[in-house]
This record gives structure tokens, C-alpha cells and sequence, in this order.
């Protein structure tokens, strides 16, 4: 789906986030971002989006152009939902800034908040949800469009770990049955392992790649109980040791 080659980006600060970064993504992957706060993850989900431009290197994507609007869906780490309004009214956003009427929109509306497992709560607003669904209609908001490529921030960064694990269960789910890219940041080796088919460590700033790791998890049953699952996390932290060493 998309090349990353050598990617540096500056801040007006003077501060280097990004120093020669290259990964490539496949389609229907799901790629963990992991490294300590501030090495630069939301920095490369951001060149991904579009929302800004590297100083340095090359972003190629291999249909030739970058995704079109509504092929990109970003969850940020707070559900960052618009208070007054209905999870209804805020999933419909995207689908209303590209010209659709509620009307129109109304089977992809039921069918996003479905799929996140909030149907008979379309009329509630955000005060009436807890974190958990709050972030649930964040996502069934970005899902709205059926984008290519999903972009998520540390989403479940905020919530208790009993939310976080239900959260993640699901969200494999709908990677699934969606079949969407998705580029998960995240600092929890626990949560980039159970997550990912690829996680990729990057080093504290300037962040740099420092080694991509293929997981080889079947997830069935209470996966977190595998041995497998175990071994890969002890893998993933002998290697982000080296890595910040």
C-alpha cells in the first residue's frame, strides 16, 4: 500500500521527531507503532494521513496517489466526539462534510455503530456514554466511510485496563471482517503483541526504525493465556531494551 523511505521531519523547534525512517506497508496489514512517549509515533501517523509533510525522504504510495478523502480513517487517543450532539449525529460527520444527507447516510450510520456494538444507543450523547463507548462511537465514526487505511493513536491509551482488553478484543474483530490497513500507535508491549501482525519499535527521538517484528499469534480463544503470546512479549521487551540502549 505505501513505501516510507528515509523519512525525517523537523518541528520550527528545532526539535528532530523523525530522523530516516523508511517502513512499508501491505495491504490488510495491521502495524503496531511501538516506542517510548515522544520518539516520534503520532509524528510518522500523521505523514501517513496527510496531515503533514516530512522535510526529508519520500512517502510513495503504490496506487500512484495518496488515498482519497474517506479512504483514511483516524481514531485519536480522546474520542474527541462534539458534546452536543447524538453518537448518531457524530458518526454521521465525515458522511455530512462530503455533501450526504442524514437520509443518505442513515444505512451506513446503523451499519458503523453496529459494528462496534452500540446499536440502541443512537440517540445518546456523548455525557450519557462511558470512556469505553465514547471511543467506540470515535471509531464507528472513522469506519463510517469504509476507508482503505485505519489510523489510530494510542485510542484506548485513557481507559481501564478491563475496557482496554474488550476494546482490543474487538478491534482485532473488525480488522477481520473489515479487511482494512491498520497503523496502531501505542507505547504497551502487552497491547502492541496481542494486536499486531508486524510491530515495529522506534527508538527514542530523533526516532529512527529500529526493527520490525513479524508476530506469530493465532488468536483463538483467550489468546492472552497462550504461551506464545507470553514468549512474544518477553521478545518484543529484550528488543526494545537493545533498542533504547
Amino acid at each position: 500500500m505505501l513505501t516510507i523511505s528515509h523519512v525525517g521531519r523537523r518541528f520550527p523547534t528545532g526539535t528532530q521527531a523523525l530522523l530516516d525512517a523508511s517502513l512499508r506497508l501491505e495491504a490488510g496489514d495491521f502495524v503496531a507503532l511501538l516506542g517510548p512517549s515522544g520518539c516520534g509515533k503520532s509524528t510518522l501517523l500523521r505523514l501517513i494521513a496527510g496531515l503533514d509533510q516530512p522535510d526529508s525522504g519520500t512517502l510513495t504510495w503504490d496506487a500512484g496517489r495518496p488515498p482519497a478523502p474517506g479512504e483514511v480513517g483516524y481514531v485519536f487517543q480522546d474520542a474527541t466526539l462534539l458534546p452536543w450532539a447524538t453518537a448518531a449525529e457524530n458518526v454521521f460527520l465525515p458522511l455530512r462534510l462530503r455533501g450526504q444527507s442524514r437520509s443518505q447516510a442513515q444505512p451506513a450510520i446503523t451499519e458503523a455503530l453496529g459494528r462496534v456494538g452500540l446499536t440502541g444507543f443512537e440517540d445518546a450523547r456523548p455525557r450519557q456514554l462511558s470512556g469505553g463507548m465514547r471511543m467506540r462511537v470515535s471509531i464507528a465514526r472513522a469506519l463510517v466511510t469504509k476507508p482503505r487505511l485505519l489510523l489510530m493513536d494510542e485510542p484506548f491509551a485513557a481507559l481501564d485496563e478491563f475496557t482496554r482488553h474488550r476494546l482490543q478484543s474487538d478491534l482485532l474483530g473488525l480488522h477481520q471482517s473489515i479487511g482494512c490497513t491498520v497503523v496502531f500507535v501505542t507505547h504497551s508491549i502487552y497491547e502492541a503483541a496481542f494486536l499486531a501482525r508486524r510491530v515495529v519499535l522506534m527508538t527514542p527521538r530523533p526516532g529512527r526504525i529500529a526493527r520490525e517484528m513479524a508476530s506469530p499469534l493465532v488468536h483463538t480463544g483467550d489468546t492472552r493465556l497462550d504461551p506464545a503470546y507470553a514468549a512474544l512479549v518477553a521478545a518484543i521487551t529484550l528488543a526494545m531494551e537493545a533498542a533504547l540502549s
